[in-house]
């Protein structure tokens, strides 16, 4: 899997941070707040789209909402800061993998669809913001998943060309970025994303339930 890879690049929610649990309970106590109805298949529409893409989603979903998009965006922010801060935990094995790549003179980044400050408060609260050379978010990037830009960005600031770059991702969307961008993808088993399994291993290159499969040999080479 790391044979002639120089970067890595996280997604965060889900991927590095046991995070997706928070958007569906965040998502169900604004859509309450408003009354206003869920759609089918609405979190699975939203997949990969930036922090700014996901509040016009809204926006477009409910026209009723008489709501701006920064509007939008700040009570999401004041709802999940907490969160972020006190309840996000990292996923099994990826402190240990992220400093022996560290050691093995590797480039770290960070190519997430969340907001700059909800990253910013999970790095800082789990004191791991030092481990990574790049941090760059789809809203900075100007796209949302699953359009390269993001991916593209980090391996740039990174200085390491796209296709010695493996990506880490658990949805479907980001999955399907990482090889827009010329990268090999490494899906990550997330409970969220369970139902997804299958589409997520047609997409990738590699899957792991956690990241001790990794230094255990025991990740899955996909065909």
């Amino acid at each position: 899997m790391l044979e002639g890879i120089d970067g890595i690049i996280f997604d965060m929610d889900g991927t590095l941070l046991d995070s997706m649990w928070i958007w569906p309970s965040i998502d169900d106590d604004y859509l309450n707040k408003y009354q206003l109805t869920k759609p089918e298949r609405f979190h699975e529409s939203m997949e990969g789209m930036s922090y700014p893409e996901v509040a016009q989603f809204f926006l477009d979903t409910f026209p009723g909402l008489s709501r701006t998009r920064e509007q939008v965006m700040e009570e999401w922010m004041q709802m999940a800061r907490d969160k972020y801060r006190t309840q996000v935990t990292m996923k099994g094995g990826v402190h240990s993998f992220i400093r022996e790549m560290k050691s093995q003179g590797k480039r770290i980044g960070i190519a997430t669809s969340n907001a700059r400050e909800l990253t910013e408060d999970a790095l800082d609260a789990l004191k791991i913001s030092g481990l990574f050379d790049v941090v760059r978010t789809a809203g900075e990037a100007g796209a949302g998943k699953p359009a390269p830009d993001v991916y593209l960005m980090v391996a740039a600031e990174l200085k390491v060309e796209p296709e010695r770059c493996l990506v880490f991702e658990d949805v479907p969307m980001g999955i399907l970025a990482g090889k827009n961008a010329g990268m090999k993808v490494c899906a990550v088993e997330d409970a969220f994303s369970s139902l997804q399994r299958g589409k997520k291993k047609e997409l990738a290159d590699y899957y792991i339930n956690d990241y001790y499969d990794i230094s255990n040999e025991t990740y899955e080479v996909l065909e």
